[in-house]
């Protein structure tokens, strides 16, 4: 996995909401310096707006994968490499390979997969699209954040190295079965993704926040069919 950029940002007002100022870090710049500290909660230089949804320990960076954007090019939309938010764009990986729980090296800090990315309406103000979340959503390219095992300094070129590999369901899984309609399911399909939502909901390194939505979309379905 390479290293394709890094980015940073702090919050200012992205734009207006109901006559309100919309604060945000989700604009942010590509980082010149060689390399930059790595604590538990941020990059040197980034921080979040809204900690109630954004940020903390299990989101203390935000990946996304640099070979996406041609996809959304030819979808028709306008965003480069950093458009997204990112901390880092990453050649070399994509949700379908990347597992929950996973480890890598960065520099000489350790860092750990711990959930998809969720959309939300700033990523709409951000691109101008209001289908921008639908979008991504469909389409799963979500990138994942990372929590910070061990803080340290890393560059902002060169390899990301994988030094554990989770026994654990990839974050395209995740990210399916956190936005599936189960009722829509074929009967066939039913039973194979409410096993894949309970290996989810078993994996420890899967953030608790998300856990939580998981698993209220699980147990609602599961009282339906009861019912």
């Amino acid at each position: 996995m390479e290293l394709a950029g890094v980015y940073v940002g702090e919050p200012s007002v992205l734009g207006y909401r109901r006559e309100r100022p919309v604060l945000s870090a989700i604009t942010k710049a590509r980082v010149a310096a060689p390399e930059l500290a790595l604590t538990e909660l941020n990059l040197d230089g980034d921080r979040q707006a809204d900690l109630k949804v954004h940020g903390g320990v299990d989101k203390a960076v935000y990946v996304y994968p640099a070979g996406h954007y041609p996809a959304w090019a030819a979808d028709g939309f306008d965003v480069e490499p950093g458009g997204f938010g990112e901390n880092v764009s990453l050649a070399g990986a994509t949700e379908s390979g990347v597992r929950i729980g996973d480890v890598w090296a960065w520099g000489d800090a350790l860092v750990q997969v711990s959930q998809p990315r969720q959309p939300c309406f700033k990523l709409a103000m951000k691109t101008g699209r209001k289908d921008v979340g639908p979008a991504l959503i469909d389409s799963a390219r979500s990138g994942w954040y990372l929590r910070v095992l061990r803080p340290g300094t890393v560059p902002t070129s060169g390899a990301i190295e994988l030094v554990e590999r989770a026994d654990a369901p990839t974050v395209e899984e995740v990210h399916l079965v956190a936005f599936t309609n189960f009722g829509q399911l074929p009967a066939e399909h039913l039973d194979a993704a409410l096993a894949l939502a309970e290996r989810i909901l078993a994996t420890p390194a899967l953030a608790p926040s998300y856990r939580d939505g998981v698993q209220s979309t699980v147990d609602r379905w599961r009282a339906r069919l009861a019912g």
